[in-house]
């Protein structure tokens, strides 16, 4: 009764008590976050690209939508884009914040990355407004044998940035911006792939598609690159299997790490991850059927992997997961197990 009690008081105070219109537990896709002030901002896939606010990384106010709506040029892009934006990815540079994002059809590599960039993340300053770029990088079926989505900013150690992105075909590739980061600064040619599900690279042709999954993007799952850079090394975060699918979602995160922004990166085995490597971060269990899309924050300190998982307690729908990292021996390590 005395934790029926405390829930009910807990709930009361939030909802009365500077928390109004907040929620915990929220379902997301693919999240990515930053801090602003006092304030943690989730950005995430969904209608005109999702947005959350939170004080605490506990309780999250909805925000509005990045775009009310769809991006002409997307549409034009796109044949039956209906503003469903895809894995944004979030950074700070030079007093702008820029938001990278992608649109594509679904099981086709008919896909783009766009950029949008904003002074502030805060809704309620007037100086609040999202400017869109346009495109930044496209992909179209029978040209590229590699997927413009999943698009991620990392900086080199000479401060040269660069856009990891991609999503099976090929596998994850990488390429170098403009010091503005407004546009690519290298030829679509030959781009260098940094991970891959296939080991043998000297078969010609894409891995068969399996489970169902359309033919077009075959059987080389993964997707989702993060590279986080903690002193001397560059680490590659990816995951593998499949996400979306419920209770049947298999997905799970691998690490690899580089001293060298483009790679090689390499498993805690000497295994390279364009060859099939990867040393796992987190798995599925009884009470997640998978974890993936994962982005990695250093706030006050302490480094945080941020991810979704398919929660088995409530039918398989996707929920916001923060976990501390740890790192033992160079390789990342969730501090705590994911069901505690």
């Amino acid at each position: 009764m005395r934790k029926i009690l405390t829930g009910l008081l807990l709930s009361l105070l939030c909802t009365g008590f500077g928390y109004a219109q907040q929620l915990t537990n929220i379902s997301v896709h693919d999240p990515v976050m930053i801090k602003q002030d006092s304030l943690y901002y989730i950005f995430c896939t969904g209608r005109g690209i999702a947005m959350w606010s939170s004080p605490d990384r506990i309780h999250w106010k909805a925000e509005k939508r990045v775009f009310d709506t769809a991006p002409q040029w997307a549409v034009d892009a796109i044949r039956g884009f209906d503003n469903h934006i895809w894995a944004p990815d979030i950074s700070y540079y030079k007093g702008l914040y820029y938001l990278y994002y992608a649109v594509s059809a679904f099981g086709k590599n008919t896909s783009c990355i766009g950029l949008a960039t904003n002074i502030t993340l805060h809704t309620n300053d007037i100086n609040y407004k999202w400017v869109d770029h346009g495109k930044i990088i496209q992909s179209v079926p029978g040209q590229n044998n590699w997927n413009a989505i999943d698009p991620n900013l990392i900086v080199d150690k000479n401060g040269t940035p660069y856009l990891a992105f991609g999503s099976f075909w090929e596998g994850l590739k990488i390429i170098k911006l403009n010091e503005d980061r407004l546009s690519v600064a290298e030829g679509l040619d030959n781009l260098p792939t940094i991970a891959s599900r296939k080991k043998d690279t000297t078969i010609k042709g894409n891995l068969p598609a399996v489970d169902g999954n359309p033919v077009d993007a075959g059987g080389n799952a993964i997707e989702a690159p993060f590279i986080y850079r903690r002193h001397q090394y560059f680490y590659l975060f990816a995951s593998i299997d499949y996400c979306c699918r419920g209770p049947k979602s298999t997905y799970k995160m691998i690490v690899g790490r580089s001293k060298n922004v483009t790679g090689p990166y390499l498993d805690d085995k000497g295994e390279p991850m364009a060859k099939g490597g990867g040393t796992l971060v987190l798995a599925g269990d009884k009470n997640w059927y998978g974890v993936g899309h994962n982005a990695v924050c250093n706030f006050d300190g302490t480094d945080y992997l941020i991810f979704h998982g398919y929660d088995a307690a409530d039918r398989g729908i996707s929920k916001l997961r923060i976990e501390k990292l740890k790192w033992v021996n160079g390789w990342p390590v969730v501090a705590a197990p994911a069901t505690e």
